[in-house]
């Protein structure tokens, strides 16, 4: 039974997602949005929604625990400098997924996300 278990296994260990997940959000960072497939643009979402808002705060904690998944210094600072400002009247909602079709070579299900206008 997977009782209380949240979130998409994506067919990795949870190290292997977690490196997924950190190299999505640093393409969605620095591009300002990125296609994948609709899976792991919905397990995206919350993974850069937090990092978003501890990004708005600006604070030295905030930036290491931020550091945790956003390891490129370049990246960092695009995070607080520039997207943290962009979102920091707003509470949540920064990503957008849209459905864009099937992928040619296996047929999966392919999604845009990217940061809306702040």
């Amino acid at each position: 039974m997977r009782h209380r278990k949240v979130g998409r296994q994506l067919r990795r260990t949870s190290e292997q997602k977690l490196a997924l997940m950190r190299s999505l959000a640093k393409a969605l960072i620095e591009r300002g949005a990125i296609e994948t497939t609709e899976a792991k643009a919905k397990e995206l979402r919350p993974f850069i929604e937090k990092l978003i808002t501890k990004a708005k705060t600006g604070t030295l904690h905030a930036r290491r625990l931020a550091g945790r998944h956003v390891q490129h210094r370049e990246t960092a600072d695009k995070l607080f400098q520039e997207v943290g400002v962009k979102f920091a009247t707003r509470n949540g909602g920064y990503t957008r997924i849209l459905k864009v079709g099937h992928r040619k070579g296996d047929g999966a299900e392919m999604a845009r996300i990217e940061l809306i206008e702040g």
